[in-house]
């Protein structure tokens, strides 16, 4: 999720945590250990585009990491405080606000690898990275608790705040099931032999959902809004196993297929080579030059071919969220 949401979130815990004995300086503990695990994107500001990318929700947001940083981290909050507050206090306070922020991004579409160094990435698809809904609930309870000393009233806030953010990260679990039902029925009638199939939400909402099928020859994308009334329509997108060849062996190309779990498209256009993760949608839906919103350019280097994130238009983002707005009303 994104920087904000996991402060709030972090802030929250730690209110749960100690905000009896540490009252408002559970806002400075929550917000700096709520942001601690996604450092790892400054650490691949030092690493070249692909591997920052691939090492993104790994180490810093598993279990084992957390369980070993949480005690230097609660020793070091349980001197600054001058043991106003336990040891064991501080030390789980460290671990659940690091580990529920791991939680948190397992709803998101990127996912999280929580038993690293494994590598497999965990991963619900039922919320976008930033969704004001989640978000504003946590917020409001919040800035209660900061204007108030009272325990009983923290304690109250804090507890609708964590309970209607986390009702209704309940409820996107819920409305993904009915439209993945909705997908895959639609699928059928369609008469489309597949092999898999994805669900996730467009960003900012849970009304309008996108699915990927994977086919033979080609990949179906289709929208599917809790308004719609009439059937799903799928755009196909042609697997250009060809182009897949000339990249076969290339360092950055077997990394961004792992990146992507095998949700990918290999494509041309003047003359370069293009890969478009389609987890995350697309910027243009136009089959014959679609723009994919996470899509990485292959450049001529010293050392071969390097893959450099591709540059984005806004013109194409703004686009995209008109397009999304009068396609959520229905279809």
């Amino acid at each position: 999720m994104d920087s904000l949401t996991q402060i709030a979130l972090g802030i929250a815990v730690a209110e749960v945590c100690a905000g009896n004995e540490l009252k408002n300086r559970v806002f400075l503990y929550g917000a700096i250990l709520g942001t601690i695990p996604d450092l790892d994107v400054l650490v691949g500001k030092f690493l070249n585009p692909v591997d920052g990318v691939m090492i993104h929700r790994g180490l810093s947001h598993s279990l084992l990491f957390h369980l070993l940083l949480a005690p230097s981290l609660g020793w070091l909050i349980f001197k600054l405080e001058k043991n106003k507050i336990s040891f064991k206090k501080t030390v789980l306070m460290a671990f659940l606000c690091l580990f529920t922020h791991a939680i948190l991004d397992w709803f998101t579409t990127w996912g999280t690898q929580l038993l690293w160094p494994l590598e497999n990435r965990f991963s619900l698809k039922t919320i976008f990275v930033i969704d004001p809904l989640y978000t504003i609930p946590l917020v409001y309870f919040l800035i209660k608790i900061w204007k108030t000393n009272q325990i009983e009233l923290r304690k109250k806030h804090v507890r609708m705040g964590l309970m209607i953010s986390s009702g209704y990260l309940l409820l996107s679990c819920f409305i993904k099931l009915y439209a993945l039902h909705q997908f895959k029925k639609e699928a059928d009638n369609q008469k489309i032999n597949y092999s898999e199939i994805i669900v996730k939400p467009s960003p900012f909402n849970l009304i309008l959902w996108n699915a990927n099928i994977d086919t033979k020859e080609a990949y179906l994308i289709g929208d599917y809004s809790l308004l719609d009334s009439q059937p799903i329509v799928f755009r196909k997108y042609q697997k250009n196993h060809n182009l897949e060849r000339m990249l076969k062996g290339n360092n950055d190309f077997e990394k961004l297929k792992t990146i992507s779990e095998g949700w990918y498209l290999v494509h041309e256009s003047k003359g370069n080579l293009y890969f478009n993760d389609l987890r995350f949608g697309l910027l243009d839906d136009n089959p014959k030059t679609p723009k994919f919103a996470f899509s990485y350019q292959f450049i001529q280097g010293k050392e071969g071919l390097k893959a450099i994130e591709a540059p984005k238009d806004r013109k194409d983002a703004k686009l995209l969220l008109s397009k999304m707005f009068t396609r959520l009303k229905g279809n």
